[in-house]
């Protein structure tokens, strides 16, 4: 990984800052532990809350509504986006919760190798995580998606499937917050909107699995795999860490 030294005048400045501000979370866990974001009890993430990411991921159904549905890949998620989940991706996108999204990733690797055990993904398995918008993820001190990759990815290859993770998609900064759209408004909000940053980019012909953390309306993912396809890169699946609840498979 290359990095770069120390910025100077305003950005140097910015960078200090949101190192000190990491420094300070870090201490202020030490000292007072943040509560689990499901209930409230002793944290970060309780073992009650964290069986609801438990067992083998599921089929997600896409809506009816959404143009080019037929194009998506298959789809799975580990739970439904209500209760604890919902709580604890809220908390770790838009409060401040950075050590969340780290912690959510784990069981989001666990279902990489069930996937593999099924035969639905091939070794090596490249994760590449749902675009964000650069601002959205200057804002929150990070990509929370990207974390939750990272940390797949970890849990997949120490479990001895070879796994990477390719942040190689991002979304035009112009792009509308998706917040209250639906999926027709959506899919022409992402339009031509969506691009691939070849450098970090899978290697040709690996299988590929998107990542995200909650399935909605699903105009992201038809945008990410076409973007993605058309580049040469197999998009064999979704996996998110939450679906819509009436469009999950039973256990």
């Amino acid at each position: 990984m290359l990095t770069g030294g120390k910025g100077t005048g305003t950005l140097g400045r910015v960078r200090e800052f949101r190192t000190l501000a990491g420094l300070l979370d870090t201490a202020a866990d030490l000292v007072l532990p943040r509560p689990c974001p499901g209930c409230g009890r002793a944290g970060p993430w309780c073992d009650s809350c964290s069986a609801t990411l438990a067992g083998p991921p599921r089929r997600v159904r896409p809506p009816d509504q959404l143009p080019d549905a037929d194009r998506l890949p298959p789809v799975w998620a580990l739970a439904r986006y209500s209760g604890p989940v919902r709580a604890a991706i809220l908390a770790g996108k838009e409060k401040g919760r950075r050590d969340l999204p780290t912690i959510l990733g784990e069981p989001m690797g666990a279902a990489v190798r069930q996937l593999h055990a099924w035969g639905s993904v091939r070794e090596p398995v490249w994760l590449v995580p749902a675009p964000s918008r650069p601002s959205a993820a200057r804002r929150r001190g990070g990509d929370p998606v990207h974390a939750m990759a990272i940390a797949a990815a970890r849990t997949a290859a120490n479990g001895g499937l070879p796994t990477g993770v390719a942040p190689c998609l991002v979304t035009r900064g112009w792009a509308r917050d998706s917040v209250g759209l639906d999926a027709v408004q959506r899919q022409r909000n992402l339009a031509g909107r969506v691009r691939l940053v070849e450098r970090a980019a899978p290697p040709p012909g690996a299988d590929v699995l998107l990542i995200d953390d909650v399935l909605t309306t699903g105009a992201t993912a038809v945008a990410a795999t076409r973007v993605l396809r058309a580049a040469g890169h197999p998009v064999v699946g979704l996996l998110a860490l939450a679906g819509v609840p009436d469009r999950l498979a039973a256990r």
